[in-house]
């Protein structure tokens, strides 16, 4: 089927159908151009936003879990993409866009060209129509100029009146226009072979050629357009396997998350190695006795006590005690609970910094880090190691072929290779006595350490440090200390008093000037700045307690005494390892260690 033949009268038609398709292919090409930006900006977004969710310096720590390297994972995955998307874009504008712009160039100019010509073939086709038209009305006149002459001439020829004369010049003009007419019907059957013959050629030969060009033109059109959306397809296709590569890593980042990991992670990050703390001890504030100076008890009488939190050590020197509250009240002794606690572990921001043998962490983060420290040591013996095997060898090569260099150039990297080794070694036996320490340090602690502490030969009181409190008929500010540190010192545990062992006195946390005197302590966080509040001039008994050891009072704040005095308790032991009493003989108050008394309250 050929537009020539089957379409010879539909030159218009055929002319806009032409002019809609190379349109279509344009608009299609305009189509690719936008993907191709949008595809651009696609992939653009998608690197800002893998790089806006990049862990940062600060957050690399986190990442040692398995969601969050899976979700690390997934962002290089995700910025794969985004490399597999311009991949897209830049093959299409190259092989499909760029092309299918030449090509709509081409056809535009082609189909201009093939309409001038089928537009100039039937110009030439009217014109020689025009022409028969003209010669078949000149020769119609002369036909019937030529009839109405023969007419006349008969009629002057019967006419018996008219002389020769009239006669023979109607003759002659008979004669003439006779001859004009068949001089025009010659020319008008000229004319009109001459229009058959050039309307045979424009419909069967000329024309038809033009509209076959045009059929080629668009069928070319057509069979581009497929060719291009193929391309375009198989561009995509192409990529295809890495783009599913990059979600089967997304996949398989995924499986890889495992919760129950993450959560021994937690455990091995967080664990501190310490116990928890045991139970709290009763305390019976409901009966307190009267007492006087000289030792004389008084018939009891029912006191009640304002606040079952006892102050901290203070001393009666005939005024009044003054204890220390929180700075402007802010500090309650549960804020300042969980600082001493810190204190204690030597948490970040209370700790003096980190050590070389990293004492100021808690048990299990010491043994983590010193374990770390000896791998790293570990690596750098061996690549040291290796390095000083490879100067063996190219020593051995220079000894045996001096052409390629001297050994003695060698002998001084050897001996820094040697000396770096030993300084390693060095190091690395102390880091293994250091885990060996805190790996008996981790066994010392695992038994409760609120637990009832009994004298041992080298025990101590390892019991979390507290805040103290108390108050006055209800009006008083609260009194609060913390600690830190939460070391024991074992100071009186070596010395044999009445060949029993007394165990390690709790690291100190009052710090009175004399064995009368003021706290010290200064809060965390205050500068040394300290804050104090009146109490009464003295506090009744709240039981009496019996000297199991002798104590010598080496700290501040506290009072000597000896094996088996009796002395009244003033404030229960608050979780910090100490009891604060009174002489029965004089108004002397001190605090002793609570591990070695014996205590008994006072009934109701």
């Amino acid at each position: 089927m050929s537009w020539g033949t089957e379409l010879w009268d539909q030159y218009e038609n055929l002319s806009l159908h032409t002019q809609k398709g190379i349109e279509f292919l344009e608009r299609y090409g305009h189509f690719i151009r936008d993907r191709c930006a949008i595809e651009v900006e696609y992939a653009a977004k998608l690197r800002r936003l893998v790089k806006s969710y990049q862990p940062k310096k600060k957050e690399e720590e986190d990442y040692q879990y398995s969601p969050c390297r899976a979700f690390k994972m997934e962002l290089n995955e995700v910025n794969d993409q985004a490399g597999q998307r311009e991949v897209i874009a830049e093959n299409l504008q190259a092989n499909v866009l760029r092309e299918l712009n030449i090509l709509v160039k081409d056809f535009k100019e082609d189909r201009k060209k093939h309409l001038q010509e089928g537009a100039r073939l039937m110009a030439n086709l009217t014109g020689q129509i025009g022409n028969l038209e003209r010669a078949r009305k000149a020769y119609e006149k002369a036909f019937r100029e030529a009839e109405r002459a023969v007419e006349n001439y008969q009629r002057a020829d019967a006419d018996l009146n008219l002389s020769r004369a009239e006669v023979e010049k109607q003759r002659m003009n008979m004669t003439l226009k006779t001859q004009q007419s068949e001089e025009a019907k010659t020319e008008y059957a000229n004319q009109l072979q001459k229009t058959n013959d050039m309307q045979t050629l424009h419909y069967h030969t000329a024309m038809p050629e033009v509209f076959q060009h045009l059929q080629e033109l668009d069928e070319k059109r057509i069979k581009n357009m497929r060719n291009y959306m193929l391309k375009s397809v198989e561009i995509e296709r192409a990529v295809a396997p890495i783009i599913a590569q990059c979600l089967d890593g997304i996949e398989k980042a995924a499986n890889e998350i495992n919760e129950k990991k993450d959560t021994l992670l937690v455990i091995e990050r967080y664990k501190s190695g310490f116990q928890p703390p045991g139970d709290f001890p009763f305390e019976d504030l409901s009966v307190a006795k009267t007492y006087d100076s000289n030792s004389q008890l008084s018939q009891p009488v029912m006191q009640p006590i304002h606040n079952h939190h006892l102050t901290v050590k203070g001393t009666v020197s005939g005024g009044k005690i003054k204890k220390r509250v929180g700075l402007f009240g802010i500090f309650s002794s549960n804020k300042l609970i969980e600082v001493g606690i810190a204190l204690k572990n030597n948490m970040p921001g209370y700790g003096d910094g980190a050590k070389e043998d990293c004492s100021d962490l808690p048990p299990n983060q010491r043994k983590k880090r010193l374990q770390q420290r000896l791998d790293e040591i570990q690596a750098k013996i061996q690549q040291e190691t290796a390095a000083r095997d490879g100067l063996m060898k190219m020593k051995g090569v220079y000894e045996q072929n001096p052409a390629l260099g001297d050994p003695m150039s060698i002998e001084g990297q050897l001996n820094q290779s040697s000396n770096k080794l030993d300084k390693l070694g060095a190091e690395l036996a102390k880091f293994q006595g250091y885990l060996e320490e805190a790996m008996r340090a981790g066994v010392s602690l695992s038994s409760p350490s609120q637990a009832p502490r009994k004298p041992t030969s080298n025990g101590s009181a390892t019991r979390p440090l507290s805040s103290r409190r108390s108050s006055h008929s209800g009006g008083e500010e609260s009194l609060s200390r913390s600690a830190s540190d939460s070391s024991v010192s074992n100071a009186n545990a070596n010395q044999p008093m009445h060949k029993k062992s007394a165990p390690g006195t709790p690291q100190p946390t009052h710090g009175p000037e004399s064995g009368l005197g003021e706290s010290r302590t200064s809060l965390p966080g205050s500068g040394g700045e300290e804050y104090y509040v009146d109490e009464i001039d003295a506090q009744p008994p709240l039981g009496t307690c019996r000297a199991l050891y002798p104590f010598d009072a080496t700290s501040e704040g506290s009072i000597p005494m000896y094996d088996g005095e009796e002395l009244y308790m003033i404030e229960l032991d608050q979780g910090d390892g100490w009891t604060r009493v009174r002489r029965i003989s004089q108004p002397i108050e001190g605090f002793v260690p609570t591990s070695y008394i014996e205590c008994h309250l006072f009934n109701t």
